[in-house]
C-alpha cells in the first residue's frame, strides 16, 4: 500500500505528502546528495538511473536520466532556487519525454513528525493541461516505488554517503 498521498489544488498545483521513518536531516540529504540519490531514485522496478548530476546550491543544475534497459528512457533537467538545510528545497524541473515539458516549480519541505519526517512537496505547473498531462504519466507510482526503496535503505542502515 502506498504511503504517498497526492492531492490537487486549484488548476495548477499538486501536493505530495509522505512520512518517512527517519530524521529530516536524513531525508533532506537523500534528496540533495548524488551518492544517495543514485541508491533510491530509480522509479519502478527494472529501471536504472543512468545519469545523476545534482549541484545542491542556489543556481545549481540538476540532471537525472533513467532507462528501463529495453531502449526506453527519459531525463529530467532543472535548477535549484533555494536550499535551507535540512528543512526546505526549492527548484524548477522539466521532464524530457523526449521534448521538455513546461517548468514545474517545486517546493519541498521536511518537517519533524513524531519519530520521523513529514515531507510535503508542492508543485506549481503553468496551467491545468500541463498538470493533467503530468498526472497521466503515472508519476505517483514511480515516486512511491522510489520512496519505498529509500525507506528500505534507511531501515537497513544503507543510506549513508
Amino acid at each position: 500500500m502506498s504511503k504517498l498521498k497526492l492531492v490537487t489544488e486549484g488548476d495548477t498545483h499538486v501536493v505530495v505528502t509522505r512520512h518517512f521513518a527517519a530524521r529530516p536531516e536524513t531525508v533532506y540529504r537523500a534528496h540533495t546528495e548524488s551518492e544517495l540519490i543514485r541508491k533510491w531514485m530509480l522509479g519502478p522496478d527494472g529501471w536504472t538511473m543512468t545519469e545523476c548530476i545534482n549541484e545542491a546550491k542556489p543556481g545549481g543544475n540538476v540532471r537525472y536520466a533513467w532507462s528501463d534497459g529495453n531502449g526506453n528512457g527519459f531525463h529530467l533537467t532543472g535548477e535549484y532556487i533555494a536550499l535551507e538545510p535540512f528543512s526546505r528545497i526549492e527548484h524548477v524541473e522539466r521532464m524530457h519525454l523526449p521534448d521538455p515539458t513546461p517548468d514545474n516549480h517545486i517546493e519541498t519541505r521536511f518537517a519533524p513528525d513524531g519519530d520521523g519526517t513529514l515531507m510535503t512537496m508542492r508543485m506549481t505547473l503553468p496551467d491545468s493541461a500541463t498538470r493533467e498531462a503530468m498526472l497521466a504519466t503515472g508519476m505517483d507510482q514511480g515516486m512511491e516505488a522510489s520512496y519505498a526503496r529509500m525507506e528500505e535503505l534507511i531501515a537497513a542502515g544503507k543510506l549513508a554517503a
